[in-house]
């Protein structure tokens, strides 16, 4: 039998690469990164996959990348928008083409995967689109100046989405995770850190997976995730 396909932009080394195994158990996963080193060692490792470089800034990439992994491998039944760009700064001292770099990764790639995957998702009746966020989507904070406002669009942009595609029996759902993920760079940065301290790329996906195949008379959209003892 074919597996059902599902789509994971974003592949790096924490939450993309989890995500690309958990969901390689049931679904043929199309792995799409910028970077040519991240997803063909990746693509080794698991039972059904395949690594497509695409740029989500792109939406001719995007668009033809979603066409290709169409007719390789059926239309994708799951897309996870995980791509993200960040610039970190106070609005004084962030560059303002970064924020738009920003925009165009969180917003504009969500965008464009949705509009690639969404029209055999509604002839189907049946799919999930799931973007990856964090707090940054609801709240200001002053040094996140060049990053905050492109993931709240981003979640706009989600809940958008959810309202015109819900009634239309495709599923979609914006995950904030109010966390530090365990990834190298994290570990090296908060090296006082207790394990509990960093949120599991492996425990995040096992979520996606869930919030992917609730019931239909129990969907979410705003779905948080955060270690016990982080402050909220």
């Amino acid at each position: 039998m074919t597996k059902p396909v599902c789509v994971i932009t974003g592949v790096g080394p924490g939450t993309g690469s989890a995500l690309a195994r958990r969901f390689s158990r049931d679904y043929h996963v199309a792995l799409l990164a910028r970077s040519e080193k991240r997803i063909p060692k990746l693509q080794a490792e698991l039972p059904d996959a395949s690594a497509h470089i695409c740029d989500v800034t792109q939406e001719d990439q995007v668009s033809e990348t979603v066409a290709k992994i169409t007719r390789d491998h059926g239309a994708p039944a799951i897309a996870i928008h995980n791509a993200v760009g960040g610039t970190f700064g106070n609005f004084l001292e962030v560059d303002p083409a970064a924020l738009e770099t920003n925009f165009r990764v969180n917003t504009m790639g969500l965008l464009y995967l949705a509009r690639a995957v969404a029209p055999a998702m509604i002839k189907a009746q049946s799919g999930a689109i799931i973007a990856t966020g964090n707090t940054s989507a609801y709240r200001g904070v002053e040094s996140y100046a060049g990053f905050a406002p492109s993931k709240a669009a981003e979640r706009i942009l989600a809940e958008s989405m959810a309202r015109h595609l819900g009634p239309k029996g495709v599923h979609v759902a914006f995950l904030m995770i109010d966390a530090v993920i365990n990834v190298p760079w994290a570990r090296k940065m908060f090296q006082d850190k207790p394990e509990e301290f960093f949120a599991q790329p492996i425990t995040i996906a096992d979520e996606i997976w869930h919030i992917c195949h609730q019931p239909r008379s129990a969907w979410s959209f705003n779905y948080e995730l955060r270690p016990y003892g982080e402050k909220w």
